[in-house]
């Protein structure tokens, strides 16, 4: 089977809405929210405990 791969432009746009509503959701910055996305993919469950984290940090 063949699969169909989203352009470039529509994965980056997807991936930017992704770091908007962490950022929103979190209180973390666009540059933190984008770092937690690069290492942890789609494990949101990941994502929220390590924002947290940053959160007590600051």
């Amino acid at each position: 089977m063949v699969e169909k791969r989203r352009p470039p432009s529509r994965l980056a746009e997807g991936r930017e809405l992704e770091v908007q509503h962490l950022a929103e959701t979190t209180d973390l910055s666009p540059s933190q929210a984008r770092e937690l996305l690069r290492r942890h993919g789609n494990d949101w469950e990941k994502i929220r405990q390590e924002a947290e984290t940053f959160k007590a940090e600051s």
